[in-house]
């Protein structure tokens, strides 16, 4: 351990207590202890998300609804817990405005392919930003070029900031619709959403809100924030893959048609007509990844333990140590530089391609992510192709920050 990292002790967060919870942190990767900084691509699951997945498919494993059999009953309780644990994470109003979904894609998708459509006519406008992840940009443009409706997009300034009164200008009598990022994956941009909000809402205009990457960093309240539609994945929040969770105001949702047909989003069905579901099942097509949402409730017991805002405030100082560690080298670039990020750094090394820098890190054991991050108009806005981008965790360490640095040196020596 470096003197920096042995200064580095954040007050009543015990980051090596919590890191004997990961068992993978323990993996060697190339003989090298594995040092994860790929958290914004997917986050490590702690023992007790992996023993409740064990435990449901030793002990209660069943379909669920409707059967009267005691696995099936166990089964559905496990699934209405976890609803009513999301339903407080978020601070929602009913457990009617939680729907479970694969993740943030569907998520984004579902709202494009039923309110959208209700909504949006030829002529009108969808509003995004330049920060957006491809799935908050092509839902969109697939729902304008079958309205003849017009995507516009709010530039972000030489930070990556989306400046608040270049949003306020883009806001229109034709805007129907605004899809923003809560917080960006590829520079680490958090978004003033609050505000931006408020000022969609003074011209009636709903919000949709990518939450991926804001959700395992910070709180989230959808109430304080207004927010309409929100959404996140349980893979980014040390769950499961393949399940997330989409929030939507009770009266939206109400007025939404279905997005898909199948089982249990129906009350009835003849050859003649189908009634409907009540909420939030109307939108739960299908059997549900029982085992992903099983998942997911132990997820947010373990986050809820440690508590959101401990983890919000550790990470901003394991941030900003590595915001202080590697600004200063020479010829590597931060792109993306706002004045408040969230847990991710992207950077840049003169005459190293990125996709050469993840190469030679993953032989020192340090898991990085290379390329444009699903968001190649941010890469287009910055002139460049691909970043490397670490970002970062609560049971990340300084320790791990200066492997980084060592290895960034190593690439640097490898191409002089």
């Amino acid at each position: 351990m470096s003197a920096r990292a042995e200064v580095f002790r954040p007050v009543a967060f015990d980051v090596d207590r919590i890191r004997e919870d990961f068992p993978i942190l323990r993996e060697k990767v190339h003989g090298k202890p594995l040092v994860y900084l790929d958290n914004a691509a997917t986050s490590q699951k702690p023992k007790a998300v992996i023993d409740s997945l064990v435990d449901y498919y030793s002990h209660y494993n069943a379909n669920v609804h409707r059967a009267v059999h005691l696995l099936s009953a166990r089964a559905t309780e496990a699934c209405d817990q976890t609803r009513e644990k999301v339903r407080g994470f978020l601070n929602a109003a009913s457990t009617n405005e939680i729907i479970f979904v694969r993740g943030t894609t569907e998520a984004l998708n579902l709202v494009a392919q039923t309110h959208g459509r209700q909504n949006i006519q030829a002529g009108d406008e969808v509003l995004i930003s330049g920060l957006e992840h491809h799935s908050n940009i092509v839902p969109w443009q697939m729902l304008c070029n079958e309205k003849q409706a017009h995507l516009r997009v709010v530039p972000i300034d030489d930070d990556g900031v989306v400046p608040l009164d270049r949003f306020a200008k883009a806001l229109n009598a034709r805007t129907r619709l605004v899809a923003l990022a809560h917080v960006s994956n590829a520079l680490g941009t958090v978004n003033p959403l609050a505000e931006m909000i408020e000022l969609a809402h003074r011209r009636n205009i709903p919000m949709v809100v990518d939450g991926a990457q804001a959700v395992p960093h910070m709180r989230v309240d959808v109430r304080a924030l207004d927010a309409d539609f929100y959404a996140f994945s349980g893979h980014k929040l040390f769950g499961p893959t393949g399940i997330g969770v989409l929030y939507g105001k009770e009266k939206l949702l109400e007025a939404m048609p279905p997005f898909q047909g199948g089982g249990d989003m129906i009350r009835s069905v003849t050859f003649e007509k189908t009634e409907y579901n009540v909420l939030p099942y109307k939108f739960e097509a299908g059997t549900p990844d029982v085992a992903g949402i099983v998942g997911l409730g132990a997820a947010l017991d373990y986050v809820s333990g440690i508590g959101i805002d401990a983890i919000a405030a550790y990470e901003h100082e394991l941030l900003e140590y590595a915001t202080q560690a590697i600004s200063p080298l020479d010829g590597v670039r931060i792109v993306g530089t706002a004045p408040h990020k969230a847990s991710v750094i992207s950077f840049v090394i003169d005459s190293a391609h990125p996709h050469d820098v993840g190469t030679i890190l993953d032989r020192e054991g340090i898991a990085v992510r290379t390329g444009h991050h699903c968001a190649q108009p941010v890469m287009d806005r910055f002139q460049i192709a691909a970043t490397t981008r670490a970002s970062l965790a609560f049971y990340n360490t300084a320790a791990e920050i200066d492997a980084l640095v060592a290895g960034i040196r190593k690439v640097q020596e490898f191409f002089s």
